[in-house]
Parts: structure tokens; sequence; C-alpha cells
């Protein structure tokens, strides 16, 4: 939170009532129900289990989103601080960890140089892990038979940077013509050829071999945030067998699949996905973010061509691939946090290199919750778990039970509020009332730290990382 930024959209923390909080929403035209009165125990909807067709079952309705800390070793292996939070991640209560955080499947598709990373060195550090998370889970909460415990695999795509935390070394599908501009790319930037595709294929399939050995549940082929997988789908302009129509921008995911199925049958397969994306934004007047191209604009997966509107016809044929596939699985996100984050997790606050909100966030939480409740009204066959809840704060219980019960989806994700308040969702299913001083209030230092070479962390509220000496780098990034 910048000492020279003041916020021009009321915080979630003023709006302590009920007729406080619906009035703001009725003023804003934010539609976005919620449930006055909250269902602790056994009959509240977080408590609802699932099983899947697998016959794994899925004690809850909670789940852990993946987080990355950035605080790997350089060969890709977890350091007490990585082990820490994917403890916090066993205590929360939730009975659904999505991936618990992005796992590079090649050395230069890191996204910072202390990735963790999988391969035939680092898979006794995974073994180790998915046992930290089952031996703290059990002694937590008794039982273990329904935890769903998944890794989420990735290639950084045209984000990555392996060597140097702030020197990029892209691998891209396409020129981009505002990211290429946006991150210094020439127009003639090489891309990445078939065969180099193809070899990617190899070590995911290779990756989640050695995730089932490891003992984890499912593996997450990341589909979002403008990381690699995304990337495909947007790739109109590429030709050859990776781009151009439908059927070859798909073709990554399918053949990834195809390779998994034979090779580690019996492994669940989940995606997550960026469902709609928008046009990249800059800083505008008064640094609040504008469109960076107002002309027509092409590639928002999930967009329309004025690039501020949503567009779910091309996602919904995706959404059939993965029912061909027969994959259960979606976890729902948008854009990308490199270059619209107010779509994608909103906050009042924005990170260093971002933009102020150009909209109340709680615009971002509900157009995440509208789309992804029309997405589980068209295929109901999918569990979906639903994205951008950390923005609500207090509300965010209020607001999840009625989206379960609603159906608008089947699980509610828990981000970056896990980070300063891990067992939130074990506090919701106990009724015993949140922890005001934990929540998180979306300053955005999580993504800060990062994006200047630190670890990330909650540092406003965790203990552990407001004794680091990144806390006072940050306040004199923020010129507090």
């Amino acid at each position: 939170m910048s000492g020279k930024y003041k916020p021009q959209f009321p915080r979630v923390a003023q709006l302590k009532t009920a007729e406080l909080f619906s009035a703001h929403l009725e003023k804003e035209r934010i539609e976005l129900d919620f449930d006055q009165e909250l269902i602790s125990g056994s009959d509240s909807p977080f408590a609802v289990s699932h099983t899947l067709r697998s016959s794994r079952k899925i004690g809850n309705a909670m789940c852990i989103l993946p987080m990355e800390g950035w605080d790997g070793t350089e060969d890709g292996r977890p350091t007490e601080l990585t082990k820490r939070r994917w403890k916090n991640f066993a205590i929360s209560g939730a009975k659904l960890l999505w991936g618990c955080e992005a796992v590079a499947v090649r050395p230069e598709g890191r996204a910072n140089p202390n990735q963790l990373m999988l391969n035939q060195q680092t898979f006794q550090d995974f073994v180790d892990l998915f046992q930290l998370l089952q031996t703290t889970h059990q002694e937590h909460f008794g039982d273990t038979s329904d935890l769903l415990i998944g890794l989420q695999l990735t290639h950084s795509g045209r984000f990555c940077k392996p060597n140097d935390k702030k020197r990029m070394e892209p691998k891209i599908l396409y020129p981009h013509p505002v990211l290429n501009r946006k991150f210094g790319l020439a127009e003639d930037y090489p891309i990445m050829s078939d065969e180099e595709i193809d070899s990617i294929i190899k070590d995911y399939v290779n990756a989640a071999i050695l995730a089932q050995n490891a003992g984890f549940h499912f593996v997450d082929i990341k589909h979002c945030h403008g990381y690699l997988g995304h990337e495909f789908l947007s790739a109109y302009d590429r030709e050859g067998k990776y781009g151009g129509s439908f059927e070859n921008r798909t073709r990554f995911l399918r053949d990834i699949v195809a390779g998994i199925r034979e090779a580690a049958p019996g492994l669940e397969i989940g995606v997550r996905m960026s469902i709609f994306d928008w046009v990249p934004f800059q800083k505008g007047p008064e640094e609040t973010g504008i469109p960076a191209q107002n002309d027509s604009y092409r590639y928002a997966f999930g967009g329309d061509e004025s690039g501020t509107i949503t567009d779910l016809s091309e996602p919904f044929l995706f959404l059939q691939e993965l029912e061909k596939l027969d994959i259960e699985l979606l976890c729902t996100t948008a854009g990308s946090p490199y270059y619209n984050p107010h779509i994608q997790r909103p906050a009042l606050f924005p990170p260093s290199d971002g933009y102020q909100p150009p909209e109340d966030p709680l615009h971002g939480v509900a157009r995440q919750i509208q789309a992804t409740a029309e997405i589980k009204k068209a295929f109901p066959g999918l569990y979906v778990i639903g994205s951008a809840y950390s923005y609500l704060q207090e509300w965010l219980p209020n607001v999840g039970q009625n989206v379960l019960k609603s159906k608008k989806a089947d699980s509610i994700g828990f981000g970056r509020m896990v980070l300063s308040y891990p067992d939130m969702p074990a506090d919701i299913l106990s009724g015993e009332g949140l922890k005001r001083a934990k929540i998180c209030r979306t300053f955005s230092d999580c993504t800060t730290a990062p994006r200047n070479g630190m670890i990330s962390g909650c540092f406003p509220l965790d203990p552990l990382y407001k004794k680091m000496p990144e806390y006072d780098q940050l306040k004199s990034l923020k010129g507090e």
C-alpha cells in the first residue's frame, strides 16, 4: 500500500454491515448475491462433499488455489519456507489442494530461478512434500481419505525468467503486437518451433508420471494467466500444427492428456483455465488502468474484439474438449497478472508494476463469479472451482455460501487470503467467526515482492515475513 495512494473506492473493511454492503453493491450496480446468515457445521454448503467419477472423494466444497513463493532452491527443490506454506495449506481445513503451486517441467520454462521443478533429481523432495501434506492434515483433522491433492505442472512461456529474477527469457508462440512491445521484444523475436513444443509435451508427461509415483492424486495442466498453455489458445496467427484453427490451438492439451493416460493410468487430470481474457492494460491518467490498444483486438481468448467484453464462445468449445477427454476437474480464473490483473485478482492496492484499478474491484469479483456460473450451468458434469474471492474479505463466506447454494460453482477457491489466514476455511466451517486481524486486505505485497526479485509472502500480516529484511525493502519501494 503506497503512502501516496488514496483509494478512490470504499474499502471492503468499511462495509461492516449487510445493509452497508448491499447498499454499496446497489449503488455501483454490481450484481453480487450474498447470504446474510451463515450456516456452520455439517449443514453448511461449504461442508458438502463430492465423489469423482473415479470414486475419489473430496470432503468439502473448499479449495486452496496454487500459490508460488519464489522460494525454492536454484535446482528446483523446496526450502523451509516452501514447506511452511504447504503445511499451512494442509491445516486450512480445505479438502481440495489444487496443485499447491506451479511446478516447472523443464529448467528454461521456469518463471523465476527459484521455482520448483519436478524431475528425477528432485523426485524424493516431492515424495516428502506429499507426505508432509498427508501427515499434517491427518494430525489436524483425523482423516485424509477425503483429501484430494494435486500438482500444477507448468511452462511459463512468454514469462520465463529461469536464470535471473529480473531478466526475461521468453519462449513465445507468436509475435503479440501489444505484449512484445510491452516487454521489449522485437517483432522478429524467435518463436518456438513445433519440434520444441513436441519435446515440452514429453516433459509434461514425464512430470505427470513422477507426480503419480510421488503420491499426488492429480495433475493440473495449467492453461491460465498468459503462460504457455494459455498462450496456445490465442495463437490464431501461428502457422503449423499448434496454431490457427481451434483444433490446432488445443492440440497441446490433447497430446499431453493422451500421453498421461497411456503412461500414468489412474492419475486424475485437472485444468486451471483463464475462462476469459481482455486486452492488456497500462497506466493512464493518474496511473489508472486503461486499455493498451483501442482498436480491434483479436488475442483475447474468451473476449470479443473490443478487448473489454467477455465472450465465452471459444471457452465453451474448450470445455467440450475437456469432456471428450474425460476431464472432470476445472478451476476457473481469468486474464493475467502480467497485463490485466484487475480482471484476474481484483485488488484495491496494485503491485508496484501495476496500475490503479479502473473499476471498483468488486466488479472483478462479480464478473468471474458470473462467468463461472454460466460454465457450471452449461457443463453440469464438470466439478468447477471458482476464483477471485479474496477481495471480498469479511464477506467471502457470505458470498461463497450463496454461490454454492445457487449451484454457481461446486467449490470456493481460497487464494492469497490463506497466506495471511491459512485456517480461514476451518474457521468458516466451525462457525466461530472470522479473525479480522488476519484477513487479507489486498495490499499486493505478495506480488510486488517477486516483481522486484524477492520471495513472496504476506509481509503486512504474517509475523514471520514481517520480521524479514524484505519487509523494509517493500516499504521503501512503495514510498512509505
